[in-house]
């Protein structure tokens, strides 16, 4: 069976066929440009994927950037809502999709919901049913599931824009977030570290003095999310994670900030509890295939 994943990103979309294992046939990476052109390159993609392969699709799942309208019932489902993305802001994702393939189920859902949802299914949270997955690239988002089932609510979780304290020695007065001056997303996300250091995260040596403000921001607002949602293990995935000094980091900070508030043997060295995606870069698409297998189920 054939399923097609599309992980739609700021920078770029990562569309792939796979199939229910997890394993990845075919992908493509296309540059985030304006919204018809790049929905257009995605979705000629799977056609020729169909042709090529003389198979037809059984479903596909879409993980978008948000934030997004997950709400069956409402006008604007399946569309990209108030993002500051420039020329995205109210964009219908599904409705192309499924104009395109009026006959499969689209799934979708946010693009941290579904890099979770590949966790679960086939990387690292495999043994989770309450966890936290966390993307730190050119945006911060987060995702997971609660008790065995996706994080939606009254939206969505926006985890990268909880309200954090400016270090006092942080070189910007204000995070990059148009929204919030002090949000995560505006203080620790990739175009961050480049404007508050004026040069990409990538550039920085291991012991740059970015990387302890950076561990800094991201152990705040992971401690607030373990005492709210109590989850069993935290994934950080994305680009700025790509630095593996993070992970020690975090790790320490955490246990800093929770000063031995919270009990648990897993809790002592964070080692297996703050981790990287078992699925690694793959987790965004692998987990929309997911999304897309999802929707087949319930269909």
């Amino acid at each position: 069976m054939l399923l097609g994943g599309i992980e739609g990103g700021g920078t770029k979309f990562v569309c792939a066929v796979g199939d229910e294992t997890g394993r990845i046939h075919q992908w493509v990476r296309i540059p985030t440009i304006d919204p018809a052109h790049t929905l257009d390159a995605a979705i000629t993609f799977f056609k020729k994927q169909e042709v090529l392969r003389s198979e037809p699709l059984a479903a596909i799942g879409i993980g978008m950037f948000g934030p997004v309208d997950l709400n069956p019932a409402s006008e604007h489902y399946g569309y990209i809502t108030t993002t500051p993305k420039p020329g995205w802001a109210f964009t219908d994702v599904v409705g192309p999709v499924q104009k395109a393939f009026p006959d499969l189920p689209v799934g979708f859902d946010t693009d941290v919901n579904a890099a979770a949802l590949g966790e679960q299914r086939w990387g690292a949270a495999q043994a989770w049913d309450t966890f936290i997955y966390m993307t730190v690239g050119t945006g911060i988002g987060g995702g997971g599931m609660l008790a065995g089932r996706m994080l939606h609510g009254l939206i969505h979780p926006e985890m990268g824009h909880v309200l954090l304290t400016i270090r006092a020695e942080d070189p910007l007065e204000r995070g990059i977030c148009p929204y919030h001056p002090n949000c995560l997303e505006g203080l620790a996300c990739g175009p961050a570290i480049q404007a508050r250091w004026d040069a990409p995260g990538e550039s920085l040596a291991p012991d740059h003095p970015a990387w302890d403000l950076e561990a800094h921001y991201l152990a705040l607002a992971l401690v607030d999310f373990m005492v709210t949602l109590s989850p069993q293990g935290i994934i950080l995935g994305g680009s700025v994670m790509h630095q593996g000094q993070l992970y020690p980091l975090v790790r320490q900070k955490v246990r800093a900030l929770l000063n031995g508030y919270l009990v648990h043997p897993r809790l002592e060295t964070l080692e297996d509890y703050i981790v990287a995606p078992g699925l690694g870069d793959d987790a965004g698409v692998l987990g929309s295939i997911a999304v897309g297998q999802a929707a087949l189920a319930a269909d």
